[in-house]
């Protein structure tokens, strides 16, 4: 009995939203109903609201999102003065097997 009073109670509760759902689908080819005055008024006024928000928005400055891993006199000069090697100092490996010529085991 517990069981047919907690079925009963779902369906109770769920037969509104199902009725909700069903409101109107629109067929295919079926016409959209005309707007009332006061829609087409009130589609206007939120789109001209909306024109206005985005007229306060501040104009920004690309983003860099790499310009704190760069030097700053090298990002005026050339993009790529930064990835010049220093000739002063040539890089080599290190270790016994990047010295040896045999083959690495």
């Amino acid at each position: 009995m517990k069981v047919f009073r907690t079925v009963a109670t779902i369906i109770l509760l769920a037969w509104p939203l199902h009725a909700l759902a069903q409101d109107h689908v629109p067929k295919a080819g079926e016409e959209d109903k005309p707007k009332s005055s006061s829609e087409i008024a009130a589609e206007r006024a939120a789109e001209r609201s909306y024109k206005r928000s985005l007229s306060n928005i501040p104009d920004q400055a690309p983003a860099d999102p790499w310009g704190n891993a760069r030097a700053a006199e090298a990002s005026k000069d050339h993009p790529k003065a930064s990835v010049q090697a220093n000739p002063a100092k040539p890089r080599t490996k290190t270790g016994s097997v990047a010295n040896t010529s045999g083959s690495a085991n």
